[in-house]
């Protein structure tokens, strides 16, 4: 891949970018726990909140690509107010909302301000990292949603309290607080994006194809493990506020423990360099969803709080890996002039894991019962654990110096390359004569004067 020269001083920007998408995310983590408590003061079972969860990443779902298109042909920056406005407002929409298709009409309004945001921001870090700062920067940006998830499910859990008719209005307050912590993320949107890497992206109106960019060794994968890990964390926090009911976990408990999660997830990301260097990509990727598997599957079991916290930690330090180490994958697998496009395709991946999943979800939770969702999820990253595996099992060919694990894309100033002139045909010697079979008269030559010798 062509190292990308630094296009600005210092890294003040990333930590800006980490600051306004804790905020952001945090708003969505608050809200999301938020919404299954007033849905379900509302009257929805565990269908209709698989069905509201899923809303939340429907519509963002056809508008992904087109985002990725336009922001690898302009500027990045605009996406992120534009996001966040659209989360404040969807959050607090849902808040004062009274029946179930308005609150999931303005979640989906929510998901697509997040897509925005996260469009915007993925797209920001890959263009102005170099190659060698990829996995520092995607694990240092992903830090800022996992700071929102540590700290929104604990505000959530505090606001959220009571039973009954009190649910409903705490957990209308919850939402609203919510939207007012997304619009302190614009306070961190000022010069996120330099103004030489403005100008980064390709020509307009030259377009990689998606068959290209999906067909991308490393493409993929990334997008599968990324909407496998993604599916895992949006699944528990949706539906372990469910298990908490049926198991009668108070609201605060539980976020607390949709916290403890996330600061595992915290502690991967902060350690995720000597873990690359001491297990490797491929083992620390397989490894990881393997065991984030099993233990979603063992959040289904019946146990005490203290040892399902122990797994929610453990699980969350698992469920950190698939993220970053996802976006550096299908960035460097992806075209330079589509790399925004490959990160729009992951999410697309992941809203598609959204949309699906909580509404598999549901259905499973209302014929099987609330913890059959958190089986099906196992299943899932363990075949992602497979996948990743067999995903870079077999050997490939070094690739040419323009990019790394995809077909090398002809430069149009380079020179044409010179084949060499093929070597000239070697002389072959002539044959020697053949002796002379037994019983014949051997050939005379003639000598020098012309006349046959004897």
């Amino acid at each position: 891949m062509t190292r990308t020269p630094r296009t600005g001083p210092g890294r003040g920007w990333l930590l800006r970018l980490v600051i306004a998408f804790a905020f952001a995310q945090g708003a969505v983590s608050m809200a999301r726990p938020a919404v299954s408590y007033r849905a379900l003061a509302l009257g929805a079972d565990e269908a209709a909140v698989g069905v509201i969860a899923g809303v939340y990443a429907l519509l963002p779902l056809f508008v992904a690509v087109p985002l990725g298109r336009r922001t690898d042909h302009g500027r990045c920056a605009p996406l992120l107010p534009f996001g966040v406005l659209l989360i404040s407002g969807g959050c607090a929409l849902s808040g004062i909302a009274s029946s179930l298709p308005a609150m999931a009409a303005w979640s989906g309004v929510m998901g697509l301000g997040h897509l925005c945001f996260v469009i915007g921001a993925q797209s920001i870090v890959a263009r102005q990292s170099a190659p060698d700062e990829q996995d520092r920067n995607f694990g240092h940006f992903t830090i800022g949603a996992s700071l929102g998830q540590l700290i929104g499910p604990v505000a959530a859990g505090a606001l959220i309290s009571g039973q009954g008719g009190t649910l409903g209005r705490t957990s209308a307050l919850a939402l609203l607080v919510s939207a007012a912590v997304a619009a302190v993320a614009l306070t961190s949107l000022w010069r996120i994006e330099h103004r030489r890497a403005e100008g980064a992206g390709g020509r307009p109106g030259h377009k990689v194809p998606v068959r290209a960019i999906l067909g991308a060794r490393g493409v993929p994968a990334g997008i599968f493990i990324s909407m496998a890990v993604l599916s895992a964390t949006d699944i528990l926090t949706a539906y372990l506020p469910v298990v908490g009911e049926h198991r009668s976990i108070a609201p605060a408990t539980v976020g607390l423990l949709l916290s403890l999660r996330a600061a595992a997830t915290i502690a991967c990301r902060l350690v995720m360099s000597p873990l690359l260097g001491l297990l490797g990509r491929r083992a620390l990727l397989t490894t990881s969803c393997l065991l984030a598997g099993l233990l979603c599957a063992g959040v289904a079991l019946p146990v005490s709080v203290p040892v399902l916290a122990v797994m929610l930690a453990v699980l969350g330090f698992c469920l950190g890996v698939g993220q970053p180490l996802s976006m550096t994958t299908v960035v460097r697998a992806a075209p330079d002039r589509a790399r925004s496009t490959a990160l729009a395709l992951r999410l697309t991946g992941n809203r598609l894991g959204q949309v699906a999943a909580p509404a598999a979800a549901g259905l499973i939770a209302g014929a099987v019962g609330v913890a059959a969702p958190f089986a099906l999820l196992g299943v899932f990253l363990v075949g992602a654990a497979g996948l990743g595996l067999r995903g870079e099992g077999r050997p490939e060919p070094a690739p040419a110096p323009g990019e790394s694990g995809t077909a090398p894309v002809p430069s149009e100033s380079a020179p044409a390359p010179v084949r060499p002139e093929p070597a000239p045909a070697p002389v072959r010697p002539e044959p020697a004569t053949a002796p002379p079979e037994a019983g014949t008269a051997p050939a005379r030559r003639p000598g020098a004067d012309g006349a046959p010798r004897s």
